[in-house]
């Protein structure tokens, strides 16, 4: 081998090999050079343009329904109770029998009263024969003036008798009508408590009773809280009412279904209770028909009140962080941004927002979960009535869990 020839190969190699190595440098390089990130794309969301408007409050309440008038039936004389002439449990009239009770020694004093009755009658008719005969002899000085003094007052205490003897006759007939054991009211009859057979008088307890049933009373109870608040919002001008006579009031069953009948309130418990620490209110509601027993559970609503100039907000757009309640909203931008925000009272399918938002601000009311703060948005369904639902109607719903980062941003 020739070794001029060798030495001529080596630099070939070497420059190769530099030039491999400067090429996988510049390659490195271009790979470790940072690139822009591809901007995200825009959130599809349904939103809300806040308006102002008045709006019509309602407030519930639990309460219980009541008779309007609830008569306990006893017995008024003494005796024994023949029987019983009601169906328990039915609907009586006023006037109807309900018992009977032995009425023969009742019709012997009766009698007994009207026999004696005849007796008087029989003696003032004795004195006042004596009295006219005795009256012209007194004329004629046929007889002293004291034995026509005697005639006179022989009559009138003949006559007093007969007065007396009527009176008896009279309370003898009231205690044989009380035998007669009479509906007092027209309503709903109870079970009987003492039964046929027994022997009872005025201080044997009631014998059963009757609940009139139209109209029918519900009681609710307002918290101490409550009434305080109502008024500093009245005086604050937050919150119009028109009055307690003008509200109407509408009552839910305990299967949800909704009484027909309005009622209105009529009586307010001027006393604080310390016991349950509430005021009684009660509302009266016709009740022709039988539909309302005492005692029924009920969800009550109060409607007539209104809120002027308020902002309301779907439950769902309203959310709640470490900061307190919140909602996305819409910038200028077309960008997603928390809005801090004081809520109030749920109505229906709707918060109503006391602080934090304002007339034309546009809520974001759908498209919640895919939300970061300054991300832009795609706005596909968009509304400017100032609420998601009627107000007053529909279950109240909780708000949906925000996310951390969201909930971190609500300060």
């Amino acid at each position: 081998m020739n070794p001029d020839r060798r030495l001529v190969r080596t630099p070939l190699i070497g420059r190769c090999t530099g030039a491999a190595l400067i090429g996988a440098v510049l390659l490195l390089a271009g790979c470790g050079k940072p690139q822009t990130p591809a901007p995200p794309p825009a959130a599809q969301v349904s939103v809300l343009s806040v308006a102002a408007k008045d709006a019509p409050v309602t407030f519930e309440f639990v309460g219980v329904t009541a008779s309007s008038q609830q008569v306990e039936v006893r017995a008024r004389v003494d005796g024994f109770l023949d029987e019983r002439l009601y169906t328990e449990g039915s609907i009586v009239r006023q006037d109807d029998v309900m018992f009977k009770m032995d009425a023969k020694p009742f019709e012997a004093e009766l009698d007994a009263a009207k026999a004696a009755l005849a007796e008087q009658e029989a003696r003032l008719w004795t004195a006042q024969a004596n009295l006219k005969r005795v009256k012209p002899l007194a004329r004629a000085n046929a007889v002293s003036q004291k034995e026509l003094d005697d005639a006179q007052g022989t009559v009138n205490a003949a006559a007093a008798a007969v007065e007396m003897a009527k009176a008896d006759v009279q309370t003898a007939q009231l205690n044989l009508g009380y035998t007669t054991i009479e509906a007092p009211v027209t309503g709903v009859s109870s079970f009987a408590r003492i039964q046929d057979g027994a022997y009872v008088n005025a201080q044997s307890g009631p014998l059963t009773y009757v609940a009139q049933i139209d109209p029918m009373w519900v009681d609710f109870s307002i918290s101490e809280d409550e009434m305080l608040s109502l008024r500093r919002q009245m005086a604050e001008g937050s919150l119009r009412s028109p009055g307690e006579e003008k509200l109407d009031v509408e009552i839910v069953m305990a299967d949800g279904s909704g009484y027909p009948e309005t009622g209105k309130i009529f009586f307010r418990d001027a006393n604080y209770s310390t016991e349950t620490g509430t005021f009684l209110v009660r509302a009266t509601f016709p009740n022709q028909d039988g539909t309302l027993r005492p005692g029924q559970f009920v969800r009550v609503r109060v409607k007539g009140a209104i809120r002027p100039d308020a902002i309301l907000v779907p439950q769902q757009a309203v959310l709640q962080g470490a900061q307190g309640f919140f909602v996305w909203i819409v910038d200028a931008e077309g960008k997603a941004q928390v809005r801090n925000v004081e809520v109030g009272d749920w109505q229906g399918d709707n918060w109503f927002i006391n602080k934090g938002l304002s007339a034309g601000d546009r809520v974001i009311t759908e498209g919640l979960m895919r939300l970061a703060k300054g991300v832009p948005v795609n706005i596909v369904d968009k509304r400017a009535d100032g609420a998601a639902g009627k107000a007053g109607e529909g279950e109240v719903r909780s708000a949906p869990a925000p996310s951390d980062e969201a909930a971190a941003s609500g300060d």
